[in-house]
């Protein structure tokens, strides 16, 4: 029962919500994922952390970046499913959109330091 308490937990955030909605799209490290939340780079952490602890996300080393993706592999019992039901949740919420948009625009090469 605690796997699942986890994803439900990393799930009842907003912010996490649209992390999620957004590495559906494509990998992200944590400047692009900063640059479109306009959240502190530590807070971006801290959501990444609490998603990869529930089995929700992945961290892939891509050279000198870590980039982060949906969980591909079965971690627990509960993700894969939730993440799966996930995929057709909030497509028309507003700000999921603009996340979207702004995420398929964003490049690390611009924001991030090397």
């Amino acid at each position: 029962m605690r796997d699942l308490v986890n994803v439900f937990k990393a799930l009842a955030d907003s912010m996490r919500l649209r992390i999620l909605k957004m590495l559906e799209k494509k990998r992200m490290c944590v400047c692009e994922l900063t640059a479109v939340l306009k959240i502190k780079q530590s807070s971006v952490s801290h959501h990444l952390k609490i998603l990869k602890d529930a089995g929700l996300v992945n961290d892939v080393r891509d050279g000198l970046w870590i980039d982060y993706e949906l969980a591909r592999e079965k971690y627990n019992d509960y993700a894969p499913g939730l993440l799966k039901e996930l995929n057709s949740w909030l497509k028309d919420d507003a700000k999921i959109v603009k996340d979207i948009k702004m995420a398929k625009k964003v490049d690390r090469k611009d924001i991030c330091n090397s």
